[in-house]
């Protein structure tokens, strides 16, 4: 609940995307110190039509909503080409920004943005759901405990089946591609667990042959103390959402480690050399506990420690996708 005194921060959706329409808007709506105050999108039918079930304001374009006093932070799902552009252009109105992962297509358009959000005292927050959940939060503790030993390998797989041709994710030209869709998040993972300073060794992917776009890949990382990394990503594969952190005395297996719905009971696999154990961890909603920590952070202020954390974050994990692009070999795919 938000405590007596402290202020609700109120929300302009920029995007009519189904991320938001199934999953982020109904989650803001019951997040206490949130309210959606208004909504706006390229097409007015829908626009309209996202205004009326959420119960807001719907607006004609993005100036419209920025323009509104009622905003005090947007959230945009834009598609991921149009993140910068509209990120950019609602810190510069003053505005707090929770954007879609990834935060741009490169590294650079990660460092203008939070150069830009650190300046003008703003909190800018990727919408990566899944550090939130206490899932990854029992992986270190096993890890620091000492209970896997010392740690050699981490292997991570996010890849969904096949879709449809014309879905937005496969044109290039509005950062579409398997690894800006799902590569990024066992990146993620890899850096949350692994630490920062992680370097690309090598990678493949593998690419459409008519336009180069991205359909899979792999690629391997290792950490500065010489653990190896391997993750797996793409759009050709029967679905998965794992990681293993592999130590000498044990491994341990996260066996829906990336969108796990609210209500999922999470499955985490301890083996060790004779034994295997299923631990079943209580149910958690990562997007609420994400929204709410985004809301604290813009009541509190944008000029904090924790920003600057934040901030170093979301440039190191696009730089590792960098990374990633100029390492990689490209087999070509009909």
């Amino acid at each position: 609940m938000t405590g007596a005194g402290e202020r609700t921060v109120r929300l302009g959706a920029l995007g009519t995307s189904s991320i938001a329409w199934r999953r982020v808007l109904p989650t803001v709506v019951r997040t206490p110190g949130l309210r959606l105050t208004a909504v706006a999108g390229r097409s007015e039918a829908k626009t309209r039509r996202f205004a009326e079930h959420f119960g807001c304001a719907a607006e004609t374009d993005v100036d419209a909503l920025l323009d509104r006093p009622d905003v005090d932070a947007v959230y945009i799902s834009t598609p991921t080409g149009l993140h910068h552009r509209f990120a950019e252009q609602a810190l510069k109105a003053g505005k707090h920004v929770l954007v879609e992962k990834p935060i741009g297509v490169d590294a650079a358009e990660a460092r203008a943005l939070c150069a830009l959000a650190a300046e003008r005292d703003l909190v800018l927050r990727e919408n990566f759901m899944f550090p939130h959940h206490p899932q990854h939060a029992y992986v270190r503790d096993l890890m620091e405990s000492g209970r896997l030993g010392r740690p050699a390998s981490f292997h991570a797989a996010f890849c969904i089946p096949p879709l449809p041709e014309d879905d937005i994710r496969h044109d290039a030209r509005l950062g579409g591609g398997a690894l800006l869709d799902v590569g990024v998040y066992p990146l993620r993972a890899a850096s949350l667990l692994l630490g920062p300073g992680l370097e690309v060794a090598g990678a493949t992917l593998r690419v459409r042959a008519e336009d180069g776009l991205d359909l899979s890949g792999q690629a391997l990382l290792v950490s500065p103390s010489g653990v190896l990394a391997v993750v797996a990503f793409g759009f050709e594969h029967a679905y998965a959402s794992t990681y293993t952190v592999w130590g000498d005395r044990a491994r341990v297996t996260v066996t829906r480690a990336f969108t796990p719905p609210p209500a999922h009971q999470p499955l985490v696999v301890v083996e060790e050399q004779d034994r295997q154990e299923h631990l079943l961890l209580p149910a958690a909603d990562q997007l609420q506990s994400l929204l709410e920590a985004f809301a604290r952070q813009v009541r509190e202020g944008g000029a904090r420690v924790a920003e600057s954390g934040v901030r170093a974050e979301t440039i190191a994990a696009m730089e590792l996708v960098d990374a990633v692009r100029a390492t990689a070999r490209r087999f070509s795919v009909d």
